[in-house]
């Protein structure tokens, strides 16, 4: 439910992305004939059977696959566990790369593939490895196989891995008023102007696109931050893409609050986004 919710808070399409998705969807040939141009992020959630052509792309003649129809916008992979994990490693590339290159006899077809991956899975195949309420059943040889599908590769290129808790009966029945997927949108766009004007010399427009010569420029630390990086990147082990990627994130943060500065709190709510320890 709640990766469903997140094209809705995503920031506007501009009329480039807009267009860039209506192609796709045209070429693939699912491009509806009441709706011949897409202005909505688009949404897919493949099955876990689906095959490695299918998402990728395939065919005598490739068509775009899962990860280019979800060009700007959500690609979902629920029960990630489930997947046949080389399934899962051809991701690695299109995630980096965001774009897919098919390659046929007749001659090499490439789409982009610039999505955001959500996952969702299970702790463990009896789902309550770690659970406060239920015992787990499983063995920890059985806990073991479950998990390793996910290669650390894979896990490395998430920018959050969060553990979630069941929900209880008091969060669902509790009245308070939240926010809406509209109010939080209206921060993330502000978030997303303030990088446009960061950038506009640069040739990128978000957090995401930054390469490591411009984060030096535009994730400076405090030393404090720094200390605090440093130490996290000895206890979990952390690889160079990690700290990429908390550097990112913590700047996105700081966006969210309108800050100029990424402080010690952005850093340490970013180490928590990359703490997953089971894998």
């Amino acid at each position: 439910m709640m990766a469903k919710r997140i094209p809705t808070i995503l920031p506007d399409l501009s009329f480039e992305e807009a267009l860039e998705i209506t192609k796709i969807h045209s070429v693939a040939g699912i491009l509806s004939p009441n709706r011949p141009f897409i202005h909505k992020r688009p949404f897919r959630a493949p099955h876990h059977t689906v095959s490695i052509a299918s998402l990728l792309g395939g065919g005598r003649i490739p068509k775009p696959g899962e990860i280019s129809l979800a060009h700007n916008g959500v690609l979902f992979l629920d029960e990630l566990a489930e997947f046949p994990k080389a399934t899962l490693e051809v991701l690695r590339g299109p995630i980096e790369d965001k774009k897919v290159t098919i390659s046929r006899i007749h001659g090499s077809y490439t789409y982009p593939c610039n999505f955001m991956l959500v996952a969702a899975m299970n702790p463990c195949p009896c789902g309550f490895y770690g659970s406060k309420q239920r015992k787990c059943t499983c063995s920890p040889q059985a806990i073991h196989k479950y998990l390793e599908k996910i290669s650390g590769p894979l896990l490395d290129r998430m920018d959050l891995q969060v553990e979630v808790e069941p929900v209880t009966y008091q969060q669902l029945e509790n009245k308070e008023k939240i926010e809406t997927s509209q109010q939080i949108k209206e921060r993330i766009n502000r978030a997303r102007e303030i990088q446009r004007q960061r950038y506009q010399k640069e040739g990128i427009y978000s957090n995401s696109q930054l390469t490591p010569k411009l984060q030096e420029k535009y994730c400076f630390l405090q030393p404090k931050g720094k200390d605090l990086l440093e130490q996290a990147f000895a206890t979990l082990k952390l690889s160079a893409r990690a700290y990429g990627k908390i550097l990112r994130v913590a700047r996105t943060i700081a966006d969210l609050e309108q800050e100029e500065e990424i402080g010690i709190s952005h850093i340490a709510e970013a180490i928590q986004y990359r703490s997953w320890k089971q894998i």
